[in-house]
């Protein structure tokens, strides 16, 4: 059997430890005996790089940006508010892109979406710039399913259009690009 000797004189030194985090915002995160929380998440804040740190306490806190999300279950053929996202007082073009998906529990059937389309804002009343492009794939219980993204006031939206007398769970992303 063997032992090992480590002097606390000469022997290695211990790595150091940060004692405080910066995120991008210049706010900061300290660890409580000695853990840091570090979380995920989503939000729609605007941000070019499509990421960004937020530090509060003892957690640090990563995010994508420029996303939104929703879900949203129909059982009729009207149309459906799914996500939504107000684009701001400042003038400037939006694009959105994203993908949609959904499950016709009633019928065990699913169709996926994508789609890509475009908007400008005065700041106060947003105009949709062409029409939308969308990627369908549905299987045939789900052909009369639908969807649309537009504007209304200065709201880009994504409503989903379900089936009557059919349970359709639907789950969407969208990201955006914005420039002033």
């Amino acid at each position: 059997m063997s032992q090992i000797y480590k002097s606390g004189i000469s022997g290695p030194v211990p790595p150091s430890v940060a004692t405080q985090y910066t995120a991008d915002d210049s706010s900061t995160a300290t660890p409580v005996a000695n853990n840091l929380n570090v979380f995920s998440n989503d939000t729609n804040v605007n941000n070019d790089n499509g990421i960004q740190t937020r530090a509060s306490g003892d957690t640090l806190t990563i995010q994508l940006t420029n996303r939104v999300t929703g879900t949203v279950t129909t059982t009729d053929a009207t149309p459906t508010s799914l996500i939504s996202l107000s684009l701001g007082a400042t003038p400037g073009t939006y694009l959105v892109q994203g993908d949609l998906t959904a499950y016709n529990l009633t019928d065990t059937a699913g169709s996926s979406y994508t789609f890509v389309g475009s908007a400008i804002t005065d700041g106060v009343t947003a105009t949709e710039i062409g029409v939308e492009n969308k990627n369908v794939f549905e299987q045939a219980a789900m052909i009369t399913a639908d969807f649309n993204i537009g504007v209304t006031g200065n709201t880009a939206f994504l409503e989903v259009i379900g089936i009557a007398g059919k349970t359709i769970h639907w789950d969407a992303l969208f990201t955006y690009r914005f420039v002033s």
